[in-house]
C-alpha cells in the first residue's frame, strides 16, 4: 500500500508539472521574451538588407523584397506566439502570402512584355488562392 501511495503522489506531481508547463505555453510568452524577439528580428532584417548591398538592378530589388517580407512574416509569427489566437494565426498566414506575392511580382520585373504580364497575373492568382485558403480555416 505504501508503494501505491508513493506512486500516486509521484504521478500527481508529474501531472501537476505537466499542466503547469502547458499553462505557461497557452498564455504565450512574456513581455521581455517578446521584446527580445522583436530585437532579434530587427537585427536579422538589418543583416539581410546589408546582404543586398552588393547587388545591382532587379536582383537587389528582389533581395530587398525578400528581406522585408521575411521581417513582416517573422513579426506576425512573433505576435502569434505572444498572443496566441486564431486571428493572429491568420495574420501570420496572410503576411506569408503577401511576402510571397511581393517577391514573385518583383521577380517578374526581369521579364518583358506578355511574359511579364502573365507572370504578374500568376503571382496575383497565387496571392488570392493563399488568402482564400487562410479564410477557409
Amino acid at each position: 500500500m505504501f508503494k501505491k501511495s508513493i506512486f500516486a503522489v509521484a504521478a500527481a506531481c508529474s501531472f501537476g508539472l505537466a499542466c503547469g508547463a502547458f499553462a505557461a505555453d497557452a498564455t504565450g510568452m512574456s513581455k521581455d521574451q517578446y521584446k527580445a524577439g522583436k530585437d532579434k528580428i530587427e537585427a536579422q532584417h538589418k543583416a539581410d538588407k546589408k546582404g543586398c548591398d552588393g547587388m545591382k538592378g532587379n536582383a537587389r530589388d528582389v533581395c530587398e523584397k525578400e528581406a522585408k517580407g521575411k521581417e513582416k512574416v517573422a513579426l506576425a509569427q512573433l505576435e502569434e506566439q505572444y498572443k496566441p489566437s486564431a486571428r493572429h494565426e491568420k495574420e501570420a498566414e496572410r503576411a506569408q502570402a503577401k511576402a510571397n506575392y511581393e517577391v514573385a511580382k518583383e521577380k517578374c520585373e526581369d521579364m518583358k512584355g506578355k511574359t511579364e504580364r502573365d507572370c504578374k497575373t500568376q503571382a496575383k492568382a497565387e496571392l488570392h488562392q493563399a488568402k482564400a485558403d487562410t479564410a477557409a480555416h
